[in-house]
C-alpha cells in the first residue's frame, strides 16, 4: 500500500513529536505502527492544533477547519491500520455543497447532481455546461496522476523532476502557469471563475499565484463531495487520537516544547508546565524528535542557532498564506437562508486578493465564510438557537487591537445582513472573535498566519521546507509547512511522508 506498511525498522526507538495537529496526530500514528515509541507534545490543552473546539453555554464550535474534502485520503489514512473512517465517527453528504451569495444579489447553490450544476453554468454563459464537463475531466486527471506520483510521493531534488517515470506521468498537467489564467480558459463570466477559485481559500493563495495544478481541487469539490462528519471535524480529531491510544501513542497535552537540542540518540527535548500547577515541567530524551509545530517557530525560537537550516531573512522573504478574522455567535432563533457552508462574494474580488498579498490591509469590501454546523447537528446549538461562524481570510501579520476587531466586527454583522437577508446583531447570546494575535498566540503561527506557507508557484513542491532537516540528524518536520502543504488531508499525507522519510533512514 505505501513504504511503511511492513517496517519494523523503528522498533524501540523513543520519538517525541511536538505538535498536536493533524500533521503531528498523523505522524505519530504512523511511527508508533512501525514500532517506535512515540510520546507527542501539545502545547495546549486540546490536541487538534488549529482543529480545535469552543464550547460556551451549549454551543460547541469547530474553531478552525470546517470542511470535509478528499474523504479518500482520509480511507487511505485509516486503511493503513485495518481500519476504516466509519469505524469512529460517520458522514453526512450535504446538499448543497455550498451556497454562494454574490454581492450583487444574485445566489447560487452547488450540489451533488452535477446535471444542475451544468445547468447552472450554461446559464451564465451560454456553452459554459459543455465546458464545465471539459474542466471537470481535466481536473479529475490531474487529481488522479498528480495525487498518486507528486503528492503521496515526496520529490525533493529537481533530479527527482528529470525521472522519466516522472515525466511520463506528468504529461499533460498544469503543472505550470496560474489558476486564473487556467481557469480563463474555459470561462469568461467572472462568477463562473470564482465558482471555480474559491477553494483557494483553503490553499491560502490567491487566483493569479496559485500554480494551475490545484485545478484539481474542482473534482475534489464537484465529483468527490463535501461532507460533514459526527461532531465536526473535532470527531475527526477525536478518531485519529483514538487509533493513536490503540497504537500505543502517549499523548501529552498542556505540554508546550521550549527547546530541542542534541541529535539522532542524544536529543533533549524540554517543556515547561502550562496547567496552572507549580514546576518546571518536564524534560525527555528521545532518539528521533519531529516537529509539527510552526516551521519558524522550531527553528528560530526551539533550536540554538548552529542547528537551524534557515535564518530570519529566509522566513521574512516567504509568502504566507492568509490569517483570519473570525466571529463564533451562538444566535437566537434561525438563520435561513444560509446554507450549512455558505460563501459570500463580490462581484470583483479582485482588491480581496490586493490587500491580502499586494497591499496588506483590512478589507472594506471582504469575501467570507459562514458555516453553520447547526443547518445538519442538532447538538451543536441548544433547541432554538442556532450556531454561526463568520470567517474572514486577512492578510497575515496585520495590526489586531480590540478597537479595529470591534470595527470590523460590526462591518462584517452589516454585509451578511445587506447581502444574505440575514439580521444577527439583535439575537447573539454567545460571541467569541479570534483573529491574527490569537493564532499566533495559541499556536505561535508566524505573522498570525491561519494555515502555513501559500502554496505559491514558488512555494510548491521541493520549494517547501524538507521533513528532513539538513542540519541536524534526527530531526523531522511535518505539517503544513511541509509537502504536500495546506489542509486537513494534504498534513495526514504530511505524516506518511515523514514517517517514510524516518523509516527510510532508519533502515
Amino acid at each position: 500500500m505505501d513504504a511503511i506498511s511492513d517496517s519494523r525498522s523503528l522498533d524501540g526507538a523513543d520519538v517525541v513529536v511536538v505538535g498536536g495537529g493533524f500533521g503531528g496526530l498523523s505522524t505519530a500514528c504512523y511511527l508508533s505502527g512501525a514500532g517506535a515509541d512515540v510520546t507527542l507534545l501539545e502545547k495546549n490543552g486540546q490536541l487538534g492544533g488549529r482543529a480545535s473546539r469552543l464550547e460556551v453555554d451549549g454551543f460547541r464550535f469547530d474553531m478552525g477547519p470546517s470542511w470535509y474534502l478528499m474523504p479518500d485520503v482520509f480511507e487511505r489514512f485509516f486503511a493503513h491500520f485495518d481500519h476504516e473512517p466509519a469505524d469512529y465517527y460517520d458522514l453526512t453528504r450535504l446538499d448543497p455543497h455550498y451556497r454562494i451569495f454574490f454581492k450583487d444579489g444574485d445566489r447560487v447553490d452547488m450540489v451533488p447532481d452535477l446535471e444542475q450544476n451544468r445547468r447552472v453554468f450554461e446559464s451564465y454563459e451560454p456553452g459554459a455546461g459543455e465546458r464545465f464537463d471539459d474542466y471537470l475531466e481535466k481536473s479529475k486527471t490531474n487529481y488522479e496522476v498528480g495525487m498518486e506520483h507528486f503528492v503521496y510521493e515526496d520529490r525533493t531534488s529537481v533530479r527527482d523532476f528529470l525521472d522519466w517515470d516522472v515525466a511520463k506521468n506528468a504529461r499533460g498537467l498544469s503543472l505550470i502557469g496560474s489558476m486564473q489564467r487556467h481557469v480563463e480558459k474555459y470561462f469568461d463570466h467572472p462568477k463562473l471563475q470564482q465558482i471555480m477559485q474559491y477553494t483557494l481559500v483553503f490553499l491560502g493563495g490567491a487566483p493569479t499565484n496559485t500554480p494551475a495544478l490545484y485545478n484539481l481541487m474542482s473534482h475534489v469539490d464537484f465529483n468527490m463531495g463535501v461532507y460533514y462528519p459526527e461532531n465536526g471535524l473535532g470527531g475527526v480529531v477525536d478518531g485519529i487520537v483514538s487509533l493513536g491510544e490503540e497504537l500505543g501513542v502517549d499523548f501529552r497535552t498542556d505540554a508546550p516544547v521550549t527547546e530541542i537540542r542534541g541529535h539522532q540518540g542524544a536529543f533533549v527535548v524540554r517543556t515547561e508546565r502550562n496547567d496552572g500547577r507549580p514546576g518546571s515541567g518536564e524534560e525527555f530524551y528521545p532518539d528521533y524528535v519531529v516537529s509539527d509545530a510552526d516551521y519558524r517557530h522550531t527553528e528560530m525560537e526551539l533550536l540554538p542557532p548552529e542547528n537551524r537550516q534557515y535564518d530570519a531573512d529566509y522566513w521574512d522573504s516567504r509568502t504566507y498564506a492568509p490569517s483570519a478574522f473570525l466571529l463564533y455567535l451562538g444566535v437566537e432563533g434561525d438563520v435561513d437562508p444560509l446554507e450549512h457552508h455558505t460563501l459570500v462574494l463580490p462581484t470583483d474580488w479582485d482588491e480581496h486578493f490586493d490587500r491580502i498579498f499586494d497591499d496588506p490591509a483590512w478589507p472594506e469590501d471582504p469575501a467570507y465564510y459562514l458555516c453553520v454546523p447547526s443547518e445538519t447537528d442538532d447538538s451543536v446549538a441548544p433547541e432554538g438557537h442556532s450556531n454561526l461562524f463568520a470567517l474572514v481570510p486577512i492578510a497575515a501579520g496585520l495590526e489586531d487591537t480590540p478597537e479595529l476587531r470591534a470595527e470590523f466586527r460590526d462591518l462584517v454583522l452589516d454585509d451578511i445582513e445587506e447581502n444574505t437577508g440575514v439580521a444577527l446583531r439583535d439575537r447573539i447570546v454567545v460571541e467569541e472573535s479570534f483573529c491574527v494575535n490569537d493564532f499566533s498566540e495559541r499556536y505561535n503561527s508566524t505573522n498570525g498566519t491561519a494555515l502555513g506557507l501559500a502554496h505559491t508557484l514558488r512555494q510548491t513542491a521541493l520549494f517547501r521546507p524538507p521533513h528532513r532537516s539538513s542540519a541536524v540528524d534526527g530531526l523531522y518536520f511535518t505539517g503544513s509547512f511541509t509537502t504536500p502543504g495546506i489542509g486537513v488531508p494534504m498534513c495526514l499525507i504530511s505524516g506518511q511522508l515523514t514517517a517514510e522519510a524516518m523509516i527510510e533512514r532508519a533502515g
